[in-house]
């Protein structure tokens, strides 16, 4: 790491702004807001079914829009901030915004019991709100603005051994935010209640906000470049103006429009249709003396087509991101499960039941460190060469993992709920049975595996198979992704609920545990994953092969684009 450092040290004098000093104020910001965020969400089911008399399945509705407004919305901001405000303002703007949610989260917990006022729910509403637009204006440009400090525009970011260094610390923080989060700030809710546990947020992001605006005077603060998205729109609106010009087999290099320091000579044959936004039919008309195009919105570059062409082509995989995600969303119903067993490790030791989330980023972080440390290297070693799993072999693994992580869960469930009405708690879903927390253990491993194969790859799937120029779409996908899921996960979440109360029975996602059949629910995510990972196998083959590279990534960064 110092010799990555190194560099930048020695500059630290000379440079008026930026450089490692701000690192600390830049990474402690995302830091504390995450703890406070996923804090928060991790025992927000029991708050919401104590305090404000919600049913499960409203409560666990109003924690899945949460999450997956505040997975869309880091999308929505890093287009503002790009083509906008710039990223720092977006930051401070997300700063003070989650700032103000956490204080009214808080604020509902100082009122007295009873049944829940106009004025509280309210108070909820606009929290949630505040905190989703809060995370989308942190999350969206922090890492990004991280590299602003360190490198200055223009440089060459391959040739900069910073970055490695600074994304890893960058990775290591929001692993460490998860854990204090489910451990400390869930722990702090359960011992202390809810005004103390909700109230440590609230003091976690007034220091988010501090030490973010305290380095201001030093920080690079880069202009907004243009937008992507609007240079997707054109070649959109363009091949649908040139959509009567004849594309010709012979057509040669000179009859297409590039960008002066592209190496793209001709479109690609995938989309074909798409080609007519670049051809140049009038060349005194279409360009001008420099060489541009007149209207962008007629004539636009080979670049900006491919690049239109390789967000369509890769929709299929990515939307199954989408079920798999709603997977791991159930992390609500997970806890209300959590709470009717022994969670006890030792006799003195026992496990918060919002804090189960552990295990899985346990799995997920060992797993990635062998992977990465000592499957990879021993098995390059042995057979002379680079070795990996591809990208598309560890998304397809990752999505069978969590059909058999559902398969675990629901056979647990099951024989939970026959340990429940067999002691008599029936009618009690308070009631903690003599089941030990370590049935669990399975499907959490199982889970965080398939997170550690699935996502991992996918990020990395995204990111080899687009033009350089999208990469800030590249690594937003999979939020967007988990967004749809939670909304998705809602939706399947009120359809169970309805259907299975038809002719007047019990609601599968009962709020009594016991009553309900959670194991029947989480048997349907199982099917529904299995039908997933089917579609993904015909998705990945009608797609076919990856981009080549030259040289492994796992063995060095020279290289921008990894092997599927």
């Amino acid at each position: 790491m110092e010799g990555a450092l190194e560099p930048l040290l020695s500059n630290q004098n000379t440079k008026a702004k930026g450089g490692l000093r701000t690192m600390p104020f830049i990474i402690a910001n995302e830091a504390f807001e995450r703890v406070a965020s996923y804090g928060l969400q991790a025992n927000m089911i029991f708050y919401l079914k104590s305090e404000y008399d919600m049913e499960t399945r409203r409560a666990t509705n109003l924690i899945l829009i949460w999450s997956a407004a505040s997975s869309i919305l880091p999308v929505i901001g890093a287009i503002v901030a790009d083509s906008y405000v710039g990223r720092y303002s977006i930051i401070g703007f997300g700063s003070i915004a989650s700032l103000l949610g956490t204080i009214l989260l808080w604020l509902t917990t100082i009122f007295e019991g009873g049944k829940p006022t106009t004025i509280q729910y309210m108070l909820l509403y606009a929290s949630v709100g505040l905190m989703s637009i809060g995370a989308g204006g942190i999350r969206a440009s922090s890492i990004a603005f991280g590299a602003d400090q360190l490198i200055k525009k223009g440089d060459n970011l391959k040739n900069a051994g910073v970055l490695q260094s600074y994304f890893g610390w960058y990775n290591v923080a929001c692993a460490v935010s998860y854990i204090v989060s489910v451990s400390c700030i869930v722990y702090i809710q359960d011992q202390f209640g809810w005004t103390v546990g909700f109230g440590v947020p609230v003091v976690l992001m007034l220091l988010s906000a501090v030490s973010f605006f305290l380095a201001s005077p030093i920080y690079v603060k880069e202009k907004p470049n243009s937008n992507l998205l609007i240079g997707l729109a054109q070649v959109v609106v363009a091949s649908y103006k040139n959509r009567h010009i004849s594309l010709s087999s012979e057509a040669t290099y000179e009859m297409y429009h590039r960008r002066k320091e592209s190496t793209v000579l001709m479109p690609s044959e995938k989309l074909r249709f798409l080609n007519k936004a670049c051809i140049i039919r009038n060349p005194e008309k279409d360009l001008t003396p420099d060489g541009k195009a007149s209207n962008p919105w007629s004539l636009c570059t080979i670049d900006q087509v491919e690049e239109l062409k390789a967000l369509i082509n890769v929709i299929p995989i990515w939307s199954t991101g989408i079920i798999f995600s709603v997977n791991i969303s159930q992390f609500a119903l997970g806890a209300i499960q959590a709470k009717t067993i022994d969670r006890h490790i030792t006799r003195n030791l026992e496990i918060p039941a919002g804090s189960l989330g552990l295990f899985l980023m346990g799995a997920l972080t060992l797993w990635i460190a062998f992977y990465d440390r000592i499957l990879v290297p021993l098995a390059s070693k042995l057979r002379g060469q680079p070795s990996y799993l591809s990208t598309k072999l560890r998304m397809g693994i990752g999505l069978l993992l969590s059909v058999t992580s559902l398969a675990s869960w629901a056979i647990v469930e099951s024989i939970r709920r026959e340990l429940a009405v067999k002691e008599g708690f029936s009618d009690d879903p308070t009631g903690v049975v003599d089941m030990s927390v370590m049935w669990l253990f399975p499907h959490l491993i199982m889970d965080g595996l398939a997170e550690a194969f699935y996502t991992v790859a996918a990020n990395e799937f995204f990111y080899c198979e687009f033009p350089k120029s999208m990469s800030s779409i590249s690594s937003g996908l999979s939020g967007v992704a988990v967004s749809v899921a939670n909304v998705l996960a809602s939706v399947i979440l009120n359809a169970v609920d309805y259907v299975s109360k038809l002719g007047g029975g019990e609601s599968w996602v009962s709020n009594n545990i016991n009553k309900g059949h959670y194991d029947y629910y989480f048997w349907f995510l199982a099917c529904l994953c299995l039908v997933n990972f089917l579609y993904y196998l015909i998705c990945s083959k009608a797609y076919g092969p990856c981009r080549s590279v030259v040289n492994n990534v796992y063995n060095e960064h020279k290289s921008s684009r990894q092997q599927c």
